[in-house]
């Protein structure tokens, strides 16, 4: 199956959450302003949800470390002997 995220990298199977890349996220918010202001008609509702996407992009190494552990922390290991970050 091939993968639907365009920033995957080609050695890798999925999207993943990387190493910070301060060029990364700018080009994240580009692509959100770009699609905002290419779509007028957009419906107010994802309107919105971009905006909030927009707003909360990491702008700082330590915020987007402390997003990326909060994540993991949350996921279920599928199999044995998988390192657990938090919770349970």
């Amino acid at each position: 199956m091939e993968s639907t995220c365009n920033d995957v990298d080609k050695d890798q199977r999925d999207c993943i959450m990387g190493p910070y890349s301060e060029a990364k996220q700018y080009q994240r918010a580009e692509a959100i302003q770009r699609l905002l202001d290419t779509n007028p008609d957009l419906d107010p509702l994802y309107i919105a949800m971009w905006k909030k996407h927009l707003n909360n992009l990491a702008l700082n190494e330590t915020t987007y470390n402390y997003r990326v552990k909060h994540v993991y922390s949350l996921l279920k290991p599928r199999h044995r002997g998988w390192v657990t970050y938090g919770g349970e």
